[in-house]
């Protein structure tokens, strides 16, 4: 027995340096040098748990089955929005747009398209009511899908719509994400209330890993969808949910969410609508068939060009990180990023702060207070950089949570949706973003932009150098686990 014990050490030193050669070799394979970096760190300061961990969450994809249906869907996109080009005329496109379309269609397969019209909705309650009117109106079928999905005493008239419509004939089909939702306050409740209506819905990515096999548990859904007959769409950045979110903890700190959504009409909406039958699709194996008849431009003179671009797992390229950097280099003028959760890769901080110093003028909106304090402490680990690349920052003041998600490119393109510009939402979620072409559209932003602008405060170079240390090694220590995906 000594003889067993006195060996053990010397047999996990060489344990330790076999799992340390093996993953020098195996983690950096198609992996961004930054998570590479951050896994190999793991597994070199503990071989045996960090290498447990690299096998449980070191993949990033979804199973094959997963992304087999993915490029399934991919065909039945192209057929849905075939026809559906009425673009503007080219020549008012900044001349580096045409090959940003192309970028989007050759990632997620949606084709640009004109004819459309968007509304911004700020107010979280107003979007809420907008959704059930919507709903109120559906003659056919109603297409809901939500990362968090709540009946609360703030969506409580959504749900109402709901089941009206189903008792007077109209198809509703309802996602959700299974791990954001349950875990919510109401999110049990809410699926006991959609079984007791039979109301048909499904649990997008479930998590059962005795029942379906295993797959890494944090790759999720974080898309936003609405569409009803095929008429009015509706993305963005806000779950169907409280803005408190139900949580006690927000309760008692007074959080509350500031969302934006867009609600839109034309041919953009079958784009959209594609977003919800891809996800149905994935979850049941039943392909919905174009339920709406062809939809025509909307009659109006300063149209939009719109295109739909999802991304996550599911695709072989970060469909939205590609995106984003492609319009920070074409930015001429300004921009302005809204985002919660703000922690880029190398490319994106390379594109943001080059904008900076190439003359353009950058803004970011971010939050004062912290929801996650993990990606709170690993966003902040970025900001001496960008202050001194010339960017400003402004810093939403507490304790509002601005949750939008959104960014302005000179006077002419937009970008909004579910996708925040973080690791996870490159890498880890489903996201999907609506690029928009057209002045009036920006200028509604701008709008948006100005109210946000009232409610921060610039936050200074000098501010942050003057922090508590212990901010400094936190926020350094967060960002080492941020690159680890």
């Amino acid at each position: 027995m000594r003889r067993l014990f006195k060996g053990t050490p010397s047999i996990l030193l060489v344990i330790g340096v076999v799992i340390r050669a093996a993953a020098v070799v195996t983690v950096p394979r198609n992996r961004r040098p930054s998570a590479a970096m951050a896994w190999l760190l793991a597994i070199f300061v503990a071989p045996i748990p960090g290498s447990l961990f690299f096998s449980l969450f070191g993949s990033t994809l979804l199973p094959k089955d997963r992304r087999r249906k993915q490029d399934q869907i991919n065909d039945y996109i192209l057929q849905t929005t075939e026809g559906l080009d009425l673009v503007t005329k080219k020549k008012t496109w900044p001349k580096w747009f045409r090959s940003v379309v192309k970028l989007n269609h050759r990632l997620g397969a949606m084709p640009l398209v004109g004819g459309n019209d968007a509304r911004l909705l700020p107010d979280y309650k107003a979007s809420i009511d907008s959704m059930t009117e919507a709903v109120t109106k559906a003659e056919r079928w109603v297409h809901v899908e939500f990362y968090i999905l709540s009946r609360d005493t703030t969506t409580m008239a959504f749900f109402d719509a709901l089941e009206a419509a189903q008792a007077r004939g109209v198809t509703v089909r309802v996602l959700y994400d299974h791990i954001s939702t349950i875990r919510s306050p109401y999110g049990r409740a809410t699926r006991r209330w959609l079984k007791e209506k039979e109301i048909p819905f499904h649990e997008m990515l479930p998590f059962y890993p005795f029942r379906s096999g295993w797959r890494r548990p944090d790759l999720r859904n974080h898309r936003k969808v609405v569409v009803v007959d095929g008429t009015v769409g509706f993305l963005g950045s806000q779950n169907m949910v409280d803005a408190s979110y139900n949580k006690k903890s927000n309760l008692r700190r007074g959080l509350e969410w500031k969302d934006l959504m867009v609600r839109l009409e034309g041919p953009v909406v079958a784009g959209v609508n594609a977003i919800f039958v891809t996800d149905w699709f994935s979850e049941t194996d039943e392909l919905l068939r174009r339920e709406a008849d062809p939809i025509h431009s909307v009659d109006r003179p300063d149209t939009l060009d719109c295109q739909v671009v999802p991304s996550g797992p599911g695709f072989e390229r970060e469909n939205n990180l590609r995106l984003f950097n492609a319009l920070l280099y074409a930015a001429q003028e300004r921009l302005v990023i809204v985002s919660p959760y703000i922690v880029p890769d190398d490319s994106m901080l390379y594109a943001i702060t080059t904008a900076a110093q190439r003359g353009v003028k950058v803004e970011l909106f971010a939050c004062e207070v912290a929801d996650q304090t993990m990606v709170y402490h690993a966003q902040r680990s970025y900001y001496e950089v960008l202050l001194r690349a010339g960017v400003v920052i402004h810093l939403y003041r507490k304790p509002i949570v601005l949750h939008a998600k959104h960014f302005t490119v000179d006077d002419d393109v937009a970008v909004i949706g579910s996708s925040n510009m973080d690791m996870r939402s490159f890498s880890l979620d489903l996201e999907v973003s609506l690029m928009v072409r057209g002045k009036r559209f920006v200028d509604d932003l701008r709008e948006v932009e100005d109210d946000y602008r009232r409610n921060s405060r610039i936050l200074t170079l000098e501010e942050w150098l003057d922090r508590p240390i212990r901010s400094q090694a936190l926020d350094n220590v967060m960002r080492l686990t941020a690159a680890i995906e």
